[in-house]
């Protein structure tokens, strides 16, 4: 199949550029184009992850899917005015994680045992663990957003012309919710990872346990436990939450460009 990363990566990349030129000069003509070519990236986006179906296991299928998922609430934000403030923030992560993992293409080793029937366990593994990355993220743009709105009310000025962002309140509940989702997820879906799972033909390779991915993937739990601390606890401001979330979503993102060793032990042992 012809379609590679460089296409969705570009129709991602004109579409923001047409928002960013919507946002200075609203034009209905200009939203539909950006619309359609955000529309685009993500049919060319689906078309490659069905028929290339990258392991969510390596670093560039991760980044790939998460993207993905990531691109479907774009698109939904773009159809929908409720939903517009959260779009010129989408895409960014989406042009980013695209172009990250074409950078990571071919690092990883090519394992493909997550989506498979017969091995129901790993698949719910991956799955909730791609949940909880989608709620860390969209707690991340919660708190950008709370930051840049924070911001602009303190300076009583408009930091990107007439965009209208949500209010204090609403991009705080955003975030809350969003760590309140991720975290059972992440918990739930890291046990499944720790017991592994029956009937599973992996091998542990020596050092696997400490690897980055595992390491990055306990301390992305623990860092997502103080953030629920620190909010039901001790009541911390919300602008220092944002901050923390923030660093969450930066140890996730690089915990996803690592490979699994678990799933390379057991391609090699194959």
């Amino acid at each position: 199949m012809g379609i590679t990363h460089l296409c969705f990566g570009l129709s991602y990349l004109t579409a923001f550029v047409l928002e960013i030129a919507h946002q200075y000069r609203p034009s209905e003509v200009v939203r539909w184009i950006g619309t359609g070519f955000g529309l685009a990236g993500l049919v060319a986006h689906t078309f490659y992850l069905l028929y290339h179906h990258p392991s969510p296991a390596s670093g560039s299928g991760s980044l790939l899917i998460l993207g993905w998922v990531l691109a479907v609430f774009y698109l939904y934000g773009a159809l929908h005015r409720t939903g517009r403030p959260l779009t010129l923030f989408v895409l960014p992560l989406v042009i980013g994680m695209s172009f990250l993992s074409y950078a990571y293409l071919g690092d990883d080793p090519d394992v493909n045992v997550w989506f498979n029937a017969e091995h129901f366990w790993g698949t719910l593994h991956g799955l909730l663990l791609l949940a909880a990355c989608v709620g860390i993220t969209l707690g991340f743009l919660g708190s950008v957003m709370y930051l840049i709105q924070l911001r602009r009310l303190k300076k009583k000025q408009s930091l990107l012309g007439g965009f209208r962002m949500l209010s204090l309140e609403r991009l705080e509940t955003m975030n809350r919710r969003a760590i309140n989702w991720a975290f059972p997820f992440l918990t739930v879906g890291l046990l499944l990872g720790w017991i592994r799972w029956p009937g599973s033909e992996m091998v542990v390779a020596p050092g696997s346990w400490t690897a980055a991915k595992i390491l990055g993937s306990v301390g992305l739990w623990a860092v997502a436990l103080v953030l629920l601390y620190l909010r039901y606890g001790t009541g911390l401001a919300a602008r220092r939450l944002a901050y923390l979330t923030m660093f969450a979503f930066a140890l996730m993102l690089v915990t996803l460009m690592t490979s699994h060793p678990f799933a390379a032990a057991g391609e090699v042992a194959k």
